[in-house]
């Protein structure tokens, strides 16, 4: 029997060389991790101490009605706190103070820094260790980086994760810890499934609540589901928590893989993998099937944006067919990608960074089937006649594991049967005839 999840024919990608841009770049900032973040955690908090042009990213980003009372808000820094006519660390004392006075329910306090914060110097991490100590035991204050100066907007949930990692209490027991911001139902599949191969005990970080403390240690074994966490991996590594290398669980194939990894750090046979996912592995390959019709054949091209383009573009050669003409990516983390890299068959030209004039350059010399970018791109490129999919709803829409298999595959079929139906609309149509 031929496997399914055979690596290709030809080397990989491992070694492949990496075209390394450096020039100007177009992403949203890390303050936009915190949409996910703050529904992921229920008891936590994100001040944001930054300018009205943050606060008005988070309310349009969130679509939040001005009735509702999320759980993020902007301590707006003023112009005397930017001339230092007025000391910044009181009044963020004062702001904090009254918020957790009026919001009594909330147990985790993330001030999160942004472009304005950093350019003034405002330390935030002086100022958490501060209000941790006299808000203690009730609440614990955090603080990292939403800037979007050199980062891209997934690193936010990085440095929020590896700021967690520190107050994690030490254990020694053996346990595997999921890595990542899931939304909820996907996160019950993936627990449902290690439950039934024999994995356990699973705790997820981040967690729902502070109470659902966990510790770490030499013990843990870390699964990530996301491929831009190589901060929060390192922290955790540095309390001797052991990585698990695996794809990323995206597709039949990602997911397979994943399971089985960590089945064998476990101690558990492949086989037993095997006979738990049989069923979702079927229904994965069959909706999967239906959107990869239209994108077998079809050639695409990957602008950086979230990190999670080598992963999508492993699935969409290697499940759906297509055939990948650059692979963008904001930053390669070898040691995430290498299981990834693996199942690359060469070919595709793998950018780090971006430089965005140039990579513009080679995508029209190369006029791909489709091409996966930013809001800030699609619009015009649109205009030039090329299909365009937004990067980031593949952050904001289920994509991991079996059952979302097929909901992926359809994020990248759908822009092309638009823009097929478009063509032979009743208007072409009649302009045809006429």
């Amino acid at each position: 029997m031929t496997d399914r999840f055979a690596p290709p024919a030809t080397a990989g990608c491992r070694t492949a060389p990496v075209l390394k841009e450096r020039g100007q770049h177009e992403v949203f900032c890390g303050l936009t991790g915190i949409i996910w973040l703050h529904r992921k955690m229920q008891d936590a908090f994100f001040l944001v101490v930054g300018s009205r042009t943050c606060a008005h990213l988070l309310q349009s980003a969130a679509g939040v009605m001005i009735f509702a009372e999320p759980r993020f808000a902007t301590a707006i820094l003023e112009e005397t706190d930017l001339a230092g006519l007025a000391d910044a660390q009181d009044e963020l004392d004062r702001v904090a103070s009254e918020l957790l006075a009026r919001r009594p329910d909330i147990r985790q306090l993330f001030l999160v820094g942004s472009c304005p914060s950093e350019v003034i110097k405002l330390d935030l991490a002086k100022a958490a260790e501060r209000l941790s100590a006299a808000h203690a035991p009730n609440v614990r204050v955090l603080n990292y980086s939403g800037s979007g100066i050199e980062t891209t907007f997934t690193q936010g949930e990085d440095a929020c994760l590896a700021a967690m990692v520190p107050s994690l209490p030490e254990a020694t027991a053996e346990e595997l810890l999921i890595v990542g911001a899931l939304p909820d139902v996907v996160e019950a599949q993936a627990l449902d499934l290690l439950e039934r191969i024999g994995v356990g005990p699973v705790r997820v970080l981040p967690a729902p609540r502070a109470s659902d403390q966990f510790g770490v240690g030499p013990g843990t074994r870390i699964a990530l589901v996301q491929p831009f966490l190589g901060d929060t991996l390192a922290a955790l590594e540095r309390r001797g928590a052991c990585h698990i290398a695996a794809p990323l669980p995206f597709g039949e194939e990602g997911t397979t893989l994943w399971l089985k990894a960590i089945a064998a750090e476990f101690g558990i046979a492949p086989s037993v993998v095997d006979t738990v996912t049989e069923a979702p592995r079927a229904r994965a390959r069959k909706a999967v099937a239906q959107a990869a019709d239209i994108l077998r054949g079809k050639r695409i091209f990957l602008f950086p944006d979230s990190q999670l383009e080598i992963p999508l573009a492993r699935f969409l050669t290697r499940e759906c067919g297509m055939e990948a003409v650059e692979i963008g990516t904001p930053f390669l983390h070898r040691r995430i990608m290498a299981p990834e890299l693996d199942l690359l068959a060469e070919g595709p030209v793998i950018s780090e960074g971006q430089d965005v004039d140039k990579q513009l350059a080679r995508l029209r010399a190369a006029r791909p089937d489709l091409t996966v970018c930013g809001l800030g791109l699609a619009n015009p490129l649109e205009a030039e006649g090329l299909t365009t999919k937004w990067a980031i709803e593949l952050v904001f829409t289920p994509v991991h594991f079996y059952e979302q298999a097929g909901d992926l595959a359809g994020l990248f079929s759908r822009p092309l049967r638009r823009r097929d139906t478009l063509k032979v609309g009743p208007h072409d149509a009649a302009l045809a005839s006429s």
